[in-house]
C-alpha cells in the first residue's frame, strides 16, 4: 500500500516512464508468449502443396432425404492453362480487385489485415466479415489448409505464404490462383470460367468479360450471373475497372472503352440438376449461411423442403400450359409456388417453363422477380379494413368517382393530379357489399376500401403479412390497391398461406436439416410462428374468397376456382396493360400462387388474366389436393350488435331515419319495433337520406359516432356527389315527390340531427 501511495506522489514525467517501461516489459512478454505458441503448431511441409484437397461435395436433396436434386461438384471442371495463355487483362483484374499491393509484399499484407480488422470492428463483425487475405494466402488457403475459422489457422497460413513467396515467383503465384479459383458451381480456373461464360479461352476475353470474371470469386454464388444478384455483380464489375484504373493497369481510353461494352453471357450449362430453380436458391442461401468454402468441402447433406412428386407435376404442368399461352396469349413464360402454410416449407418452385430455355432466359427465376400483382393484392387491403370494424356486409358505392380532392368530383379524367379509375367491365353496379366487391374484384370500391383503411396502416400490415418490397407510400398512393407496387410471387404464396393458417405467419424455411458426410445432424430447422392477422378477420378472407355466389358475377357458377368438394379461396389479378397476369389461391393445407407473363414485360392479349393463369393453377391444385387431407376453414363469427346500418350491410341509414320520424311527429318514444304506433314518412325523405360510407363513418374511428360535419374529410364532396348522381339516376321520381311547405322543416331537421351525430 505505501508503495502504491509513493508511487502516485511522483511527477508526471516519472509516472510516464514507469507505464513506459511496463508497457514495453508487457510487449515483450507477450510477444514472446505468441512465439512460443507459434512455435508449437503444426505447420505442414510444402511438400504438401502439390497435394491438393479432395473436396467432399455438397449434396442436396429433397424432404425424403431420398431423392438426390443435386451434386454441387459431380462435374466439376477445371483446366489448367500456362500463365502466357491468360490474358493480361484478367492478371490485372484480379490483383487489382484481390490484391493489389501483391507485386510489393513478402506474402502477407500489414496494411490490408489492419484495414480488415478495423473495418470489420466497426461493422461488430469480429468473427468474420472483411478478410485481408493476400493472393499467396489464397492459394495456400485453397490447396493446404483446412478451412476452419480458428486463430491457428491463420497464423499457419501466414507463416506457409511467406514460405511460398521464397520458393515461386509472383507470376507462378498468381498462375496457380488463376487456374484454381472457383467461379460458380462447378466451374473452377480461369479457361473454364472463360469458355463457360462467354464461349471463348482466357487468351481472348475483353477487358469488360476480364473485369466481371475478376469480380465472381470473392463470392461465387452470389455474384454469379445466371442468379438473382446480377445488378451487384454489374456494381462489382465497374469496382473492378475502377481499381485497374486507379492503378494504373489501363488507359482512360481502355476504362472508357470497356464501360460501354455489352457483355453477353453464355447460357448456363448445367445436368444432373433436378428442380433448378429451389436448388440454386437453396445454394445461394447455403453461400450466405455458411460460406463457399464449406460447401466445397464439407461434404455436407442438404435435407431441403421440396416435395419431389408435386415439383415434377408442378413441372410438367407449367411447361404444357406455357406453351399454349404462348400460341394463345403471347404469354411465353410462367412460374408457380407451393408453400404448407402451418410450417412455413417451401413445396415447389417452379421459376420458368423451361430452366435451360435460352429463348426465354430460362434460368431467371420469376418467383424471385418483382412484378404488379394487379388485383390478388386486394385481399390485403380488406383484411386491413375488416381489422378496423368494417364487415364483409359493409356497403359501398360501386359509382363513377374522382379520388383527387384536386379536381372536379365531376370529372373523369385520371391524368395527375386527377385519379378516377374504371372497373374491369367499365361498367358500375351502384352499392355493393364489401364480401361481393372483393369476390368480383370491383375496383371502385377496393380504392374506397384502401382510403378506409389507410395506406401507410396497409403498407405496414401488408409487411407483417410478408409483402416487403411494397415499401414506397408516397410512390403508391390509392393507386396500390389496383397493383400499382412489386411484389414477389414467393412472397405473395407465403402471404396468402397466412389467410390459410388462420392468421398465424409460419417462417418461410427450405432446409429441413442439414447432415455432415457421415450423417450426424449439425443443424435441424424448427418450425416458427407469430400471429400477424387476428383469427377471425383471416376467417373473414377465406370465406369471401371462396363464396362461390358472390364471385358468380365475374366467374360464372362452374369455374375453375370453384372446388364443389373442398374448402378453396382464390384471387386472381392482373395489371391493365395485361403484362403480368396471377392467380393466387389456398386450402387450410396449402397456398399456391401461379404467375404468367414475358421475362422482358412485353404485353399479353387475347383474354382476361382468369383465361391465362387459371388452367395451370387449377390442375396443379387437384393434384395437390390429392395427396391432402381434406380440411375445412374456420367460419367468422360477426356480431352487429350496436353496429352502425351501412357498416352492418344497409345502404339507408335506419338510426338517422328514425331520427327524422321523431322529428316529424316530435315524440322520442318511437323505436324500430314500435310499428304500430310508428308515423308515416315519405318516400322522398327515404331516399334522401342516401350517402357515401363518409357521411356516416369517421375512418379515423369507423365504430364510433357519427362524424360531426362529414364534409370535414378530403374525399367526402368527391365520394358524395358521385353517390348523388347514382342516387338521381335510379330513384329521381321518388326524390321528386311533393314537398311543398316542407323547406323549413326540412331544414330544421337536418340542424337537429346534425346536433345529434354530434353528440353522438
Amino acid at each position: 500500500m505505501m508503495k502504491i501511495r509513493k508511487w502516485f506522489t511522483k511527477n508526471w514525467k516519472e509516472m510516464l516512464i514507469d507505464l513506459l517501461i511496463f508497457g514495453f516489459a508487457a510487449f515483450i512478454i507477450l510477444g514472446a508468449t505468441i512465439l512460443v505458441w507459434i512455435s508449437t503448431l503444426e505447420i505442414p511441409d510444402l511438400s504438401a502443396f502439390e497435394e491438393r484437397r479432395v473436396l467432399q461435395s455438397t449434396k442436396i436433396f429433397d424432404r425424403t432425404g431420398e431423392v438426390l436434386l443435386y451434386d454441387l461438384h459431380q462435374d466439376v471442371r477445371r483446366t489448367i492453362i500456362p500463365f502466357e495463355e491468360m490474358s493480361r487483362h484478367i492478371k490485372n483484374a484480379t490483383v487489382a480487385i484481390e490484391d493489389d499491393q501483391f507485386y510489393n509484399h513478402i506474402g502477407i499484407d500489414f496494411m490490408a489485415i489492419i484495414r480488415a480488422a478495423v473495418s470489420n470492428f466497426s461493422q461488430g463483425n469480429l468473427l468474420g466479415g472483411q478478410g485481408g487475405s493476400t493472393i499467396t494466402q489464397q492459394v495456400i488457403k485453397n490447396s493446404v489448409l483446412d478451412r476452419d475459422k480458428k486463430l491457428s489457422r491463420k497464423v499457419k497460413e501466414a507463416i506457409l505464404s511467406i514460405k511460398l513467396e521464397r520458393v515461386l515467383e509472383k507470376e507462378d503465384i498468381l498462375e496457380i490462383y488463376l487456374n484454381e479459383s472457383p467461379y460458380g458451381g462447378t466451374i473452377y480456373g480461369i479457361e473454364e470460367a472463360s469458355r463457360a461464360f462467354f464461349n471463348k479461352g482466357a487468351s481472348e476475353i475483353t477487358l469488360a468479360e476480364a473485369a466481371y470474371l475478376a469480380a465472381i470469386p470473392q463470392a461465387p454464388t452470389y455474384y454469379s450471373p445466371y442468379g438473382s444478384n446480377r445488378a451487384a455483380l454489374d456494381t462489382r464489375q465497374q469496382l473492378v475497372l475502377d481499381r485497374m484504373r486507379l492503378n494504373g493497369f489501363i488507359t482512360t481510353d481502355e476504362y472508357d472503352a470497356a464501360m460501354i461494352e455489352e457483355v453477353e453471357f453464355q447460357p448456363q450449362a448445367v445436368t444432373g440438376i433436378r428442380a433448378p430453380h429451389f436448388v440454386m436458391y437453396v445454394v445461394e442461401q447455403l453461400a450466405e449461411r455458411y460460406g463457399e468454402e464449406a460447401m466445397a468441402e464439407q461434404g455436407l447433406r442438404i435435407i431441403t423442403t421440396l416435395d419431389w412428386e408435386l415439383q415434377k407435376e408442378a413441372e410438367r404442368i407449367v411447361a404444357q400450359k406455357a406453351a399454349s399461352n404462348t400460341e394463345r396469349f403471347n404469354a411465353s413464360n410462367a412460374g408457380l409456388v407451393a408453400t404448407d402454410p402451418k410450417s412455413g416449407d417451401l413445396l415447389v418452385m417452379v421459376g420458368s417453363k423451361d430452366y435451360f430455355s435460352e429463348d426465354i432466359d430460362g434460368n431467371f427465376n420469376v418467383t424471385l422477380a418483382k412484378r404488379q400483382p394487379g388485383s390478388s393484392i386486394k385481399p390485403f387491403v380488406y383484411a386491413n379494413a375488416f381489422r378496423k370494424g368494417y364487415l364483409p356486409a359493409t356497403v359501398l358505392f360501386d359509382v363513377a368517382t374522382q379520388f383527387s380532392p384536386q379536381c372536379d368530383p365531376w370529372d373523369p379524367s385520371s391524368e395527375s393530379p386527377c385519379y378516377a379509375p374504371q372497373n374491369y367491365n367499365f361498367k358500375f353496379v351502384g352499392p355493393i357489399s364489401m364480401r361481393n366487391a372483393l369476390a368480383q374484384s370491383l375496383n371502385i370500391p377496393a380504392v374506397k376500401t384502401l382510403y378506409l383503411a389507410g395506406l401507410k396502416d396497409t403498407l405496414k400490415f401488408a409487411a407483417d403479412m410478408g409483402l416487403t418490397t411494397l415499401n414506397d407510400p408516397d410512390r403508391y398512393g390509392l393507386t396500390l390497391v389496383l397493383g400499382g407496387g412489386e411484389v414477389r410471387l414467393l412472397d405473395m404464396t407465403y402471404a396468402y398461406g397466412v389467410f390459410a393458417n388462420g392468421g398465424v405467419r409460419a417462417q418461410p424455411r427450405t432446409i429441413l436439416r442439414i447432415e455432415d458426410s457421415r450423417g450426424n445432424i449439425i443443424e435441424e430447422s424448427s418450425i416458427e410462428t407469430n400471429r400477424v392477422l387476428e383469427d377471425n378477420v383471416a376467417y373473414m378472407i377465406s370465406d369471401v374468397l371462396s363464396d362461390n355466389v358472390a364471385r358468380t358475377p365475374l366467374w360464372g357458377s362452374n369455374s375453375l376456382i370453384n372446388f364443389p368438394n373442398r374448402d378453396v379461396a382464390a384471387k386472381s389479378g392482373s395489371t391493365n396493360n395485361l403484362r403480368d397476369a396471377w392467380i393466387m389461391g389456398y386450402a387450410p393445407n396449402i397456398a399456391v400462387g401461379a404467375w404468367c407473363g414475358n421475362n422482358d414485360n412485353d404485353a399479353m392479349g387475347g383474354g382476361l388474366s382468369g383465361l391465362i393463369t387459371t388452367p395451370m393453377w387449377r390442375e396443379f391444385m387437384d393434384v395437390a389436393l390429392e395427396k391432402l387431407p381434406e380440411e375445412s376453414f374456420q367460419q367468422p363469427q360477426i356480431n352487429t350488435s350496436g353496429v352502425k346500418p351501412i357498416i352492418r350491410g344497409e345502404y339507408i341509414d335506419t338510426a338517422l331515419l328514425l331520427e327524422a320520424m321523431k322529428s316529424q311527429t316530435n315524440t322520442d318514444d318511437v323505436s324500430d319495433e314500435d310499428t304500430e304506433n310508428s308515423p308515416t314518412i315519405d318516400i322522398a325523405t327515404i331516399y334522401n337520406n342516401i350517402h357515401s360510407i363518409l357521411h356516416y363513418v369517421d375512418r379515423n374511428d369507423p365504430l364510433g359516432g357519427y362524424p360531426a360535419n362529414p364534409a370535414n374529410d378530403p374525399q367526402y364532396e368527391n365520394w358524395e356527389y358521385g353517390v348523388q348522381k347514382w342516387n338521381e339516376e335510379t330513384f329521381g321520381l321518388l326524390l321528386q315527390a311533393d314537398t311543398t311547405d316542407t323547406t323549413e322543416s326540412d331544414t330544421a331537421e337536418e340542424e337537429d340531427r346534425s346536433s345529434r351525430r354530434s353528440r353522438n
